[in-house]
């Protein structure tokens, strides 16, 4: 029987309301979605807060000695809505004296994040006559706070002979001391994919509160075009270049397993959404798949004559980003210059000591930084099978009156990406899009 893990995230489990249309979506084919992963509550209106959000808020209280019960008890009657909503008689109150309790003694961060995603589980399991199985119990981390994966696998393979169908929580598991530990924003997405991996799903359900990937952003284009079909590489270059309803990492799990993706909107279940798939022969409508990009990027010119004969300039030059705790974006070479691409926030305050120690270490002819930057990235499978997609690409550019200050394509011709004046990001995403999907 084909086995289907569904994935809710916060928007998704925000309100009474919310959790009836999940309860509807599994019900309607409760066979195959038997394991389903709950996020904390998010945002019922652009007035409210996240749940997860007080939980910190609550911590940070506590850790400086200030009143925090008053927070604590705004959670917990979120929660006390919820069931009332949904008509459960469920004891929550337990569940609200053990937290506290446990945070008296913990005060640990970590902890009191988690149980957001811990008790919209236990509700929603509830709700659904769903077995509710704890992700301490499930995921681990190792000795260095990595997560473990052989440990991990384990026991999500044990608990799928064991629950024919059950709920878990995202966000969080448990160290090899049996502490809690959370990964970072976003990690219920991560949760998901390693739980359809345990369990060896047929399908992975990502569902949200949109229909799947668009070709740009809404805020951006009006109305871009939904994408119905991408591969794992396609959406990892959108989603590591800008867009932002599927992290990157989140989606290694399943890809590794090759594992199907859907992203579904929970409000318009019967929206097809967009299929993620290891790779397809189906032949894409165009010659890119979406257009996307990100500000606030600086470039560092380093130029040397016969920088190429000094065969450890190179490496030198790595040392001092690694040092400074930079992270490298790209990096395009010429035989006598080099131009690094780093985010604005890694020159926070070091510019002066970086170029210093480049100086230093690396003995260039000359170093300039130009700022302001922003990286335009277009991505599509169909773009190695299409004549002249560069030129259409940068004809559109020169007819908005854009200035290309560098371009940068990978060798798997997935991808490619014009540096622009952030004055220009916008201008520059509009007229790709017009001429490729328009």
């Amino acid at each position: 029987m084909k086995v289907i893990v569904s994935k809710f995230g916060g928007t998704s489990l925000a309100n009474s309301n919310h959790f009836l249309k999940v309860r509807d979506i599994i019900k309607s084919n409760e066979e195959q979605r038997r394991y389903v992963v709950a996020s904390a509550p998010g945002k019922s209106n652009s007035e409210d807060t996240k749940v997860t959000d007080l939980l910190y808020l609550s911590y940070d209280l506590a850790k400086h000695n200030i009143t925090y019960s008053d927070t604590l008890e705004k959670v917990f009657d979120k929660y006390r809505e919820i069931a009332k909503g949904c008509k459960l008689t469920i004891d929550l109150e337990k569940h609200f004296k053990q937290i506290k309790a446990d945070f008296e003694d913990l005060k640990s961060k970590d902890y009191i994040a988690s149980r957001g995603e811990y008790l919209n589980a236990i509700i929603l399991a509830e709700l659904l006559g769903y077995d509710f199985v704890d992700a301490k119990d499930l995921i681990f981390f190792d000795e260095n706070g990595n997560f473990d994966e052989e440990r991990s696998y384990k026991a999500i393979s044990k608990m799928a002979k064991e629950h024919k169908a059950a709920v878990i929580p995202g966000f969080y598991g448990q160290t090899n001391k049996g502490d809690i530990k959370t990964f970072s924003r976003g990690g219920g997405d991560l949760t998901g994919a390693i739980i359809a991996r345990g369990v060896k799903t047929d399908l992975y359900e990502n569902w949200t509160d949109v229909s799947g990937f668009l070709s740009a952003d809404p805020r951006i284009v009006d109305n871009p075009k939904e994408i119905k079909v991408i591969t794992y590489k396609e959406l990892r270059e959108l989603s590591y270049a800008g867009a932002s309803v599927l992290h990157e990492e989140a989606i290694i799990p399943v890809a590794v397993a090759g594992i199907p993706i859907e992203i579904k909107n929970t409000f318009n279940p019967d929206e097809q959404g967009t299929l993620i798939l290891p790779d397809t022969d189906e032949a894409p409508n165009s010659e890119i798949t979406g257009v996307t990009g990100k500000k606030h990027f600086s470039v560092i010119n380093i130029e040397k004559v016969q920088m190429n004969s000094d065969k450890s300039f190179h490496r030198k030059l790595m040392s001092v980003l690694e040092v400074n705790g930079i992270t490298l974006e790209h990096m395009p070479t010429s035989i006598d210059s080099i131009s690094l691409i780093v985010a604005d926030k890694y020159l926070t305050g070091i510019q002066e000591t970086l170029i210093s120690e480049i100086k230093t270490f690396c003995n260039p002819d000359k170093i300039t930084i130009d700022s302001g930057i922003s990286l335009i990235t277009v991505v599509g499978r169909g773009m190695k099978n299409h004549v002249g997609v560069s030129a259409k690409l940068f004809k559109s550019l020169a007819d908005a009156n854009v200035n290309i200050q560098m371009i940068i394509q990978g060798s798997s011709e997935l991808n490619i990406i014009v540096g622009v004046d952030e004055k220009d990001y916008e201008k520059s995403i509009k007229s790709i899009y017009d001429a490729f999907l328009g």
